[in-house]
């Protein structure tokens, strides 16, 4: 079987490599987004896909508007491939490239389709506190994720899981579907099943906005904002912008599902269950872990935060070296940018 791999991220990675590994199948090109430029230098960097394909030596496309590109379509023709798999590729491939392929173009889609249809489905699912989620393969069709699904797979959501770690592990689990997905389909072996377009949720892009702290939100919803938007989540502290890179609610719902070092907040729990202030502002420093910060409804502890030009640090780090008070605020001051 003949495949062009569309992809772009690191989720899209593993999937690549999987397909590499079955000799059954050929990859005979891979296409993926444009050299962005990052970091401090500024320098123009290959995706995680183009990185993994030149690994292989594989041919490498990379145009900036694939539904314009004529060059690049051309060339999708000449390969004469089976089956086009897209993983978090980046751009909507228009009916005339879906039509390129001798079998059929297959999405990895990183949701239980039909909900999480769109661009951010890891993200949206942590961010709506979503205990479960997962995997599905699709039939492409010119829609946004909207064609017949194949198969599916599930995967748990913990209390502390963020981005990074569910997209880590949804990827491994898509690469596997992936495999299973194309013997199956090429054998005969599945039904496509049409999406119920009445159950059907959606994924917007994240955008700014989503990336500010209200305190006035209840405990949860801004843990489940740093987590889904995880590591870009902001607020202020004493004016400057300070990143909330982790984050765990604290109260007796939470306890079974909190690791051994933050089960102290059980035995502190008759104490912090008496606290109050107003929204933002640090009711507690508990030794060893941090700050306890008051929100609109509950308290929640700040894990792991940034400030601007610095390091990561742990919550407890970052409250002794700012030798932070109980009763300093954050936020009210505007985070642009």
């Amino acid at each position: 079987m003949k495949i062009i791999f569309f992809g772009t991220p690191e989720f899209a990675v593993p999937t690549l490599s999987s397909l590499l590994s079955h000799p059954e199948f050929e990859v005979v090109a891979v296409v993926t987004q444009p050299d962005k430029r990052r970091g401090r230098g500024n320098k123009l960097m290959p995706s995680p896909v183009k990185m993994a394909a030149l690994n292989h030596s594989l041919p490498v496309l990379q145009p900036s508007r694939i539904k314009k590109d004529t060059e690049t379509i051309a060339q999708l023709r000449a390969a004469e491939a089976d089956v086009f798999v897209v993983v978090a590729y980046g751009q909507i491939l228009s009916q005339e490239i879906l039509d390129i392929p001798n079998i059929a173009c297959v999405n990895v889609h990183g949701s239980i389709l039909p909900n999480y249809r769109g661009a951010a489905p890891i993200q949206r699912c942590l961010y709506e506190g979503e205990k479960e989620t997962g995997i599905t393969t699709m039939l492409m069709d010119a829609g946004m994720d909207t064609g017949a699904m194949l198969l599916k797979d599930f995967a748990g959501i913990t209390l502390l899981d963020n981005a990074d770690s569910l997209g880590d592990r949804l990827s491994e689990i898509g690469a596997d579907l992936l495999v299973e997905t194309l013997v199956k389909f090429r054998d005969g072996k599945i039904e496509a099943i049409p999406q119920n377009e009445a159950e059907a949720t959606y994924a917007p892009m994240i955008k700014g906005a989503d990336f500010v702290l209200d305190w006035s939100k209840s405990a949860i919803a801004l843990h489940n904002q740093v987590r889904g938007f995880y590591p870009d989540c902001t607020t202020t502290f004493r004016g400057n912008s300070l990143k909330v890179m982790a984050t765990a609610p604290v109260g007796p719902e939470y306890w079974l599902q909190l690791p051994p070092e933050l089960r102290v907040l059980e035995r502190e729990w008759p104490v912090l269950s008496q606290l109050s202030g107003e929204n933002g502002a640090v009711v507690k420093l508990v030794k060893g872990l941090g700050a306890i910060v008051q929100t609109g409804n509950g308290l929640l502890l700040l894990r792991e935060v940034q400030l601007a030009g610095k390091k990561v640090q742990s919550g407890v780090d970052f409250a002794n070296g700012t030798r932070l008070v109980v009763g300093e605020i954050f936020g009210g001051v505007e985070v642009t940018g």
